[in-house]
């Protein structure tokens, strides 16, 4: 099973109903998107709405943040990137990459409370992003599992000897896959994925650049740097290419800045 796609199953957690699953969120999502592209048009385009989404808290630190908005690149001010995980991201990122807008997935395409949209994050800069560029949306997705964490889902802590560029069993194959050991004894791995998976016609996801850094504690950090999707919530059309490449993924997630304080 993608591990990737099991972050949006940690944020169903908790939810209480069914409906929010990251199964129904992936639901048939690779014929929507042949159906969709298939009557792509500037028209089509034109109606997708695009505007941004405030996920308000509820009180406490338990929900999740509102939404907040940032450029990326060294012209950020200290300020922006003090006001939240998006300002923070942005700092560390070139400003081509677009305006970076922290979101619940979960509540744009499942119309969660924030209840039921919320999250544990370990890492600083863990969280839901949209990058909006040249009128299209995409996301990217971070999320740090501690070695409990793997343990539990998985039956023991992440492997940084495992190659995960070679196919075991049953599981589906990493296309374009590439293994990289890093010093400290920490392995990433990146691949793409084209979301060709089955589900309801709600909404289809576009390609997108899927990676794992595991880490010799047997945690790991799981990314996605998605092209974004089509259908219920959109926020508008893909982008041509994830908002991340596998070079800017690497420098992130192999920074200080992503990892817990102490």
């Amino acid at each position: 099973m993608n591990d990737v796609r099991e972050l949006l199953d940690r944020a169903a957690e908790g939810a209480g109903q069914p409906a929010f699953s990251a199964g129904a969120v992936y639901a048939k999502a690779a014929r929507i998107r042949r159906r969709r592209r298939a009557a792509a048009s500037a028209a089509v385009l034109a109606v997708v709405a695009a505007g941004a989404f405030t996920l308000p808290r509820t009180g406490g630190d338990e929900g999740p943040a509102p939404a907040s908005v940032a450029s990326a690149g060294p012209s950020a001010s200290p300020s922006a990137a003090a006001a939240g995980r998006a300002g923070r991201l942005a700092a560390l990122l070139p400003p081509d990459v677009g305006e970076i807008e922290e979101v619940s997935l979960l509540a744009l395409i499942k119309g969660a409370t924030p209840e039921q949209a919320r999250t544990d994050r370990l890492g600083p800069l863990d969280g839901q992003y949209a990058f909006r560029r040249d009128g299209g949306v995409g996301y990217l997705v971070l999320t740090l599992e501690d070695r409990e964490a793997v343990e539990r889902k998985t039956g023991r802590p992440a492997d940084p000897d495992e190659d995960l560029c070679v196919r075991v069993g049953q599981e589906p194959s990493r296309t374009d896959c590439e293994r990289e050991a890093l010093p400290g004894g920490r392995a990433l791995t990146t691949w793409r994925d084209t979301m060709d998976v089955g589900g309801d016609d709600s909404v289809g996801w576009g390609p997108e650049l899927a990676g794992r850094l595991v880490q010799p504690d047997g945690s790991q950090f799981l990314v996605r740097s998605s092209t974004g999707f089509e259908g219920t919530g959109t926020q508008g059309p893909l982008l041509p290419e994830p908002p991340l490449s596998r070079a800017q993924l690497k420098e992130l997630l192999t920074g200080p800045e992503v990892q817990p304080k102490g």
